[in-house]
Formats: structure tokens, sequence, C-alpha cells
């Protein structure tokens, strides 16, 4: 069971400066209490990532959601635009669409035909007064159509906040933007099949954000990657309150002797050998680089449980949809696949560490542990 005095003096450890703190307690990862504890704090209590804008390419399409318990609904209307709403009926609260499909017509809810058009509006009632009759002065369709979520897009990733009393959302996605200033109004166009997997992890969500925050595990966990992008080729990244992570000076694609992904257009030169790998909290992780960018949504499943699902981009649509491109794309995917799936060991092998009594969240290196630390911190200020 939760101990919330125990928790409150374990929180004051974390949020001690880097040198002195302690990570956060075996609770938070291992006790299912604590998790939906967490889920009310954090996921349900403002931003979090939920899918993103190629989940629905086309005008029409709808998408279930399930955000730990709640049910929503992401919609592409007819013009193209996204949106997003509770996925219940207003009438007796049934949900609407239970797989992903097009809409050609109107939402209908399955349990009494009452329907909607894409933009949440209540369009019919059949027999609602009577048998025949499909109207009632109680029930007013101007009042009584889908509830809209807040939400906002970056880099194709939709955010939503529950809560509706999170800061406003460009208030929110700022400070990543602003750092990533030369791709947050870029054109994005998705790989496609092929540049999308998910991986279920045995480990609780935050974990997964810890391990991607750092580069202090390149060595002994990714040789291959750190036989050219050394651990001393990386610096930390650090915006207390909003992200963290890591980028290097070396990225030097060479997946094919013959071509290579186009870069962005006028990039300033500092992205010729950088890219930058960021936790953008709480639950999505980016990385850029000059020729692509990806980005991996974290979805919690259970106290020690995750799915990760990953998207790559490229900078135009002949390169992310064309056969030329197709055996490059998958050979990058791949490649990514690969270095996601040699975290897997750490990351559960961490989570069934949190199963001994004594451990007290461990200590921090404060030259290499610092962008964790910033996440920890961040986390222990949502729940304080």
């Amino acid at each position: 069971m939760l101990d919330k005095v125990v928790l409150k003096d374990a929180l004051s450890a974390v949020r001690r400066p880097v040198a002195e703190a302690h990570g956060l307690p075996n609770d938070l990862y291992a006790d299912a209490e604590a998790f939906a504890f967490e889920t009310q704090r954090i996921f349900h209590g403002g931003w979090a990532c939920i899918g993103v804008g190629a989940d629905v390419p086309e005008p029409g399409d709808v998408m279930p959601i399930d955000l730990l318990g709640a049910p929503l609904l992401l919609v592409r209307d007819r013009a193209g635009d996204l949106k997003l709403y509770q996925n219940v009926c207003r009438h007796r609260g049934m949900i609407l669409v239970q797989e992903k499909r097009n809409v050609s017509g109107v939402i209908r809810c399955p349990y009494h035909s009452w329907c909607y058009s894409l933009d949440g509006r209540l369009r019919a009632t059949p027999h609602v007064g009577g048998p025949g009759i499909s109207h009632h002065e109680a029930v007013d369709p101007e009042q009584t159509g889908l509830i809209p979520v807040r939400m906002g897009v970056f880099l194709d990733c939709i955010f939503a906040d529950l809560s509706g009393q999170a800061e406003p959302f460009d208030d929110y996605i700022q400070p990543i933007a602003e750092r990533w200033s030369d791709f947050a109004d870029r054109a994005l166009h998705h790989g496609g099949k092929s540049s999308r997997f998910t991986l279920d992890v045995n480990c609780n969500w935050k974990l997964a954000v810890e391990n991607y925050c750092e580069s202090y595990h390149l060595p002994w966990v990714h040789p291959g990657l750190n036989s050219y992008s050394r651990l001393e080729d990386h610096y930390n990244i650090e915006q207390p309150g909003a992200f963290s992570g890591q980028g290097t000076l070396v990225y030097n694609p060479a997946l094919s002797a013959e071509k290579a992904f186009p870069d962005f257009p006028d990039l300033p030169p500092k992205w010729d050998r950088a890219a930058e790998y960021l936790a953008l909290y709480p639950n999505v992780l980016f990385g850029v680089h000059r020729d692509h960018a990806y980005s991996i949504r974290l979805e919690p499943l259970a106290h020690d449980r995750t799915r990760e699902h990953i998207e790559i981009y490229y900078t135009d649509p002949d390169v992310a949809r064309s056969e030329d491109w197709q055996d490059l794309r998958a050979k990058n995917a791949a490649l990514w696949k690969e270095v996601f799936i040699e975290d897997i060991g750490v990351v559960e092998g961490m989570q069934r560490g949190r199963g001994a009594p004594g451990f007290d969240g461990g200590v921090f290196s404060p030259v290499m542990d610092s962008p964790t630390h910033c996440f920890h911190d961040w986390v222990a200020s949502r729940l304080g």
C-alpha cells in the first residue's frame, strides 16, 4: 500500500542537488497503487502524448485511444484537420468507436444509433421522442455534441490535456520548440509501414525515459553505436521542468555507398554533424538528425509494462513513400530497432531491481546522470 508520508520524504530526497539526491523510490516502479496515483497526477493531470498524426492520415479516419482508462477518439475531419474528443456517446456513455476505421458519413453509436458528424455535432437522435419521433425539447443538439479534449501537435506527435487545467499548449511546447527551431516548423513525412514498429517492454515507463536521457551506458549496452559515436562525443541537455537528453557531435550516416537520404534544406552548419535526443516529459522521446527524425511514444500499460511506439519521418514525400527509397527506409528502421532492442535488457533489469527492499532509489553521477536526475526532479514535482 502506498504510504503518502513515506513518499513525501522520498520525493524530498529526489529534489536535492544531483550530487546529494537519491532516485525515485521503489514504489513508483513496482506498486500498482502508486501507478494509479501517478496516472492521476501525470497522465490525466496535464499534457501527455497519445498518438501521431500519421495514425489518421486520411480525411474521415477515426481511431480510438485508451489513455490509462480514459477513452479518447482521434479524428481527421473532412478538411484534414485533427480533432480529439471523448470516445463516448452523450446519451448513455457508450463507447462510440471500437477500432480504427474510415467514416464516410457520421459516427454512429452502436447502442441507440445517436449520430455525430466529424466536427463533433449531434446530427441524429432516432426515436428519442418516442417511436418515429427523432427529436425532443429536452435534448438540445447544440449542447449535446461530442465532448472535445484539449490537444496540440508538435513534430506530428499529438498531445492531450484531460484535466483542462494545464498551461496552454504553446507554453508547454515552447522550450523544446525553441531549442529545435530549425526543425519545429518543417514538414515531416512518415516513412510508412516499414518506418513504424512497436516494442513491448517489461518495465515501468519511467525507466525507458531514464535510459534514453543519458549516454553513460553507450560503451556497454550499445558497443556498435559507441564504435563511431563514442561516449566522449556526446553532451548532456537539460531544461528543468520540460525535457532532458543528450546529443552527439559526430552524426555521419552511412546506410548505403550508393545514396543517402536528402537533408532538411537550409539547416545551420551545426547540424552537419550534430544530432540530438530528447525526452519531452512525460512520455515522448525524440531524435532529430539532418536527414530524418523519429519519435517514440511510451504507452504505460501497467506499473511494470510499457509499449513503445516508434515512428520515423523524412524530409520530403518522395523519400518517405516511393519504392525507390523503400530499401533504405527499411535499413534505417532496422538499425534503430536494433539499438532500441539493446536497451530492453537493462530497463527490464532495473525493473526487477526495484523489488530489492533496501534499495533507496540509487545515487547519481553528477557528471553523467544529470539529465536523468532532471527527469526525476520533474516527476517528484508533479507527485509532491
